[in-house]
This record gives structure tokens, C-alpha cells and sequence, in this order.
């Protein structure tokens, strides 16, 4: 990569609980000033702890499923706890929410977009985002998040949309 470092590395997959090799080579390169900070993505509470249980340096972030069909409760509060970011890939379920009765009712109580909403719950819940859109006129609206806060009730209702449904793979069974 011709890079004197890496601002972030992250393990991607568990790659069937085959991760501690690959974490310790990052610990290495971390410590070497190679990476500035190394994480995970789709780790579980379980894998995390099994992580942690050898582990020098604790992930800063953890890159997951995310969205208001998955809220992923535990993983968020054992990160919380431990000081992991999470950043949440699929934050619409690929488009799926925006159609939904109570994401459709919050945009037009805020004047804003179903994205929008959803995005505001993240950023509201201190959740880093992972947003894909080629439409510039898109990237400007999921952008545009700054200007107003979801009271409590209304958060509220987007938690109780938390069914546990994914719409990527579960990185307990997802096999490469």
C-alpha cells in the first residue's frame, strides 16, 4: 500500500473462530506504530469476551449488523461497558425500513426523511455509521441529520421495532 501506516484495521469476519492469530499479528503491527487502531466486525458478546480473554489492546470499534429490526441490545451495552465503538453496516436494512408505518409517521412529525430518522436514532444512541448511496443527492440527505433531535418517546417507539430479524448473514452460523 506504500503507507507509512494504517489509520484502522479491522478483522471483517470470525473466519470460524480462527481470529487469534490474526488479532495477535494486528497487536504487533499496532505496537509498531504500523496501525493507529485495530477493531472487529460481526463479533458477538461471546467472541468479543474470548477475544478479550487474550488480548493486549481492546478493539475500538466493532462493526455490526445495525438498525432498528436488529438494535443488537447486548452486543451494545457489553461494548458501552468496555469502551468499543460500534458502527453500524446496513443502518436502513437496504432500504427495507423506509417504508415502515412508524419510521413513515416520525418523518413527517420531524419534516424529515425515513433515512433520516433512522440515521438520528443511531447517532442519538452514540452509534457510528456506515451508509452506502451512489445518489449525491442522497449522501447530502443522510448528511443532513444535525438539525433535530428525536425526543425520548419517539426513540422509544424505534426500540420497540427490535425484532432481532438480519438481513446480512449471522456471524454465529456464516460460513466462507
Amino acid at each position: 500500500m506504500q503507507l507509512d501506516y494504517v489509520d484502522l484495521f479491522l478483522i471483517h469476519w470470525l473466519g470460524h473462530d480462527a481470529y487469534k492469530e490474526s488479532w495477535l499479528a494486528l497487536e504487533d503491527l499496532y505496537a509498531a506504530g504500523k496501525i493507529k487502531a485495530i477493531g472487529v466486525s460481526n463479533f458477538q458478546v461471546h467472541h468479543l469476551k474470548e477475544l478479550m480473554s487474550y488480548a493486549k489492546v481492546i478493539p475500538v470499534l466493532n462493526q455490526i449488523e445495525l438498525h432498528p429490526k436488529l438494535a443488537q441490545e447486548e452486543i451494545y451495552e457489553f461494548s458501552t461497558q468496555h469502551a468499543i465503538k460500534i458502527q453500524a453496516w446496513s443502518p436502513l436494512m437496504q432500504g427495507q425500513l423506509l417504508t415502515h408505518p412508524v419510521i413513515v409517521e416520525l418523518a413527517k412529525k420531524y419534516d424529515k426523511s425515513p433515512a433520516q430518522i433512522i440515521l438520528r436514532w443511531d447517532l442519538q444512541r452514540d452509534i457510528l455509521l456506515v451508509v452506502k448511496s451512489v445518489h449525491v443527492e442522497r449522501m447530502r440527505s443522510n448528511a443532513d441529520i444535525f438539525d433535530f433531535h428525536l425526543d425520548s418517546e419517539d426513540m422509544n417507539k424505534l426500540n420497540q421495532l427490535d425484532e432481532g430479524l438480519r438481513s446480512g448473514p449471522d456471524p454465529d452460523t456464516f460460513d466462507f
